[in-house]
């Protein structure tokens, strides 16, 4: 059997505040709406912009820290792997299907709020009026 490859990385802004729920079992579990936007040229030479919407699962300790330091408008990264899964649904009898994008990695990063995070889901972000850190890429212009 061939290997095969399951990975998602996504870098986009967060459409809600985190859902944080509790498994029976009493494991966190935090719900985000990732927007992704892509920018293309049409036929016509005009601009367009589309914006993508993934929901993305998060577990444990990562998943308190997306919590307590993330909320709408706030930029991450996350890597993870797609997993769908299915339910019948109560009102129409219909099998439903969802996919979503279970998180193994969240990084908080720019944007509404500042700052940035580690794997964990970092340290609360830096203020405005902290004094940054030396970059030696502070001047590249993108």
């Amino acid at each position: 059997m061939a290997a095969s490859v399951n990975k998602v990385i996504l870098i986009g802004n967060l459409g809600a505040d985190p859902e944080l729920r509790y498994t029976p079992g009493g494991t966190a579990v935090a719900d985000l709406r990732i927007a992704t936007n892509r920018r293309y040229k049409t036929r016509d030479g005009d601009w367009q912009e589309e914006t993508e919407w993934h929901s993305v699962v998060v577990w444990s300790k990562q998943a308190e820290n997306c919590k307590e330091y993330l909320a709408k408008g706030r930029t991450v990264y996350i890597e993870g792997r797609l997993q769908t899964r299915s339910w019948d649904d109560q009102k129409s009898g219909q099998k439903r299907y969802k996919t979503e994008i279970v998180a193994d990695s969240v990084q908080f990063l720019g944007g509404k709020g500042g700052g940035g995070g580690g794997d964990d889901g970092g340290p609360p972000p830096r203020s405005d009026n902290e004094a940054p850190l030396d970059d030696p890429d502070d001047n590249i212009p993108f």
